[in-house]
């Protein structure tokens, strides 16, 4: 195979002979751009596949207590046509389940122990069919719910703050107040703890409480459920969907989708990830242009070579691609160990984390504060072949000026004090 001597030479003087200490010297320059544009390479396809893995793990948590979509009145009072807005819901495509809610606001009381909930009234049995949660380890839960016993199932952080079990009785006040010989007074109902859900998201988990529709429309006095939940075969087209039922019931109604009601908190997260991009690939371009202080020096090292080379022939285009395939070599070598690194450590690295958690005894993600308790990854295509895309264009860009000032050599300058 005839490969263009430019290739050769190029690869050579990027194996830097150390004969001389001036050699080793390009040659431990050489080594230490490699190194950076490697690390900063890595450092963002696992930032980048880290924050895709929070944003996923928690948007999964969050959607297994949420519905994909919620109908409700424009003007907030009670849904009397549900069973309607109900199978006009499910005439759409996409939906794959239906079922109506209660929501309010309260507080829970066990002995001196006292905190702000949301209470949540559902039918069991078609919840089933709306949240992921109804058909996991915490369905059976649910299920234990009654109408007409006034139980309750809360998420197993409000559990430990109330430090309740179940079978144990729970105080609910209710915002809605009611009027006596002595004056209007709060509402007051004995719940019994039926069971105890776990979301892993510890906003549901610590401040959530179930009971049955029935019981919850009972305690509010209300004529029917605050609204309609919905559940669909796709998640991602929540959006679509809910623009279509807004249309298809008309401005009585007010339809949103999972991604309006937590837009700010996927906002700030897509923000955070453009930032962080932007950051590390200016990690990834320092490292980059180092290359052109690794050139400068090659070049003003070998101008005897190059001014024997013009006087054999080589045009200063072949200067120039000498120079730039030596420092293409040091980017592509770079960005392919980089790339595998970080790949690497994506995928490993909630299990290097736990083994630091637990060598050092300190937790990195406190639950009370990041919703989760572990590191999760996600390293998407979408992701890592922009990274190594930049890597490589920064690389190539850093090598162009030493390359060029190499091709504009004169042979005579050159040898004049050889």
């Amino acid at each position: 195979m005839n490969i263009p001597y430019e290739f050769r030479i190029g690869w050579r003087y990027t194996r830097a002979s150390r004969a001389t200490r001036r050699n080793g010297f390009i040659s431990f320059i050489s080594g230490v751009s490699m190194a950076g544009i490697a690390l900063g390479v890595a450092a963002l396809i696992v930032v980048l596949s880290v924050m895709n893995g929070f944003q996923s793990e928690v948007r999964d948590r969050m959607l297994s207590v949420l519905p994909h979509v919620e109908v409700m009145r424009a003007d907030g009072e009670p849904m009397q046509a549900s069973d309607a807005v109900m199978r006009a819901a499910m005439d759409q495509p996409g939906v794959v389940a239906a079922a109506p809610y209660v929501q309010a606001q309260a507080l829970v009381a066990r002995g001196d122990a006292t905190t702000g909930v949301i209470m949540r009234g559902i039918d069991p049995e078609l919840e089933m069919g709306v949240t992921a949660l109804a058909n996991g380890q915490s369905g059976a839960a649910l299920k234990a719910l009654q109408p007409g016993e006034f139980g309750a199932v809360l998420g197993q952080d409000l559990a430990r703050q109330l430090r309740v079990e179940v079978g144990d009785k729970i105080t609910l006040a209710l915002p809605s107040a009611q009027s006596t010989p002595v004056g209007v007074i709060p509402r007051f109902k004995a719940l019994t703890v039926v069971g105890l859900f776990y979301s892993g998201h510890f906003q549901y988990d610590s401040s959530l409480v179930y009971t049955h529709i029935s019981d919850a429309q009972r305690l509010m006095r209300l004529s029917g459920p605050s609204g309609v939940q919905l559940r669909l075969a796709d998640l991602h087209e929540a959006p679509s969907l809910a623009k279509q039922l807004d249309v298809k019931l008309g401005s009585a109604y007010w339809v949103s989708d999972w991604t309006q009601q937590n837009r700010n908190w996927f906002a700030a997260v897509k923000v955070e990830k453009r930032m962080m991009s932007i950051i590390l690939t200016l990690i990834v371009a320092v490292a980059a242009f180092n290359l052109v202080s690794t050139l400068v020096m090659t070049v003003t090292d070998k101008q005897a070579d190059i001014a024997i080379l013009r006087t054999l022939g080589a045009t200063p285009r072949s200067i120039l691609w000498i120079f730039v395939v030596q420092g293409a070599t040091v980017g592509v070598l770079g960005t392919l160990i980089g790339g595998l690194l970080g790949l690497a450590l994506a995928w490993e690295i909630g299990s290097l984390v736990s083994w630091i958690e637990a060598l050092f005894r300190f937790q990195f993600l406190p639950q009370d504060i990041y919703l989760i308790s572990r590191l999760p990854s996600d390293p998407r295509a979408d992701d890592i072949v922009p990274v190594l895309v930049t890597s490589l264009i920064l690389a190539l860009v850093a090598t162009l000026y030493p390359s060029w000032r190499a091709s504009r050599t004169q042979p005579a300058e050159a040898l004049r004090y050889e």
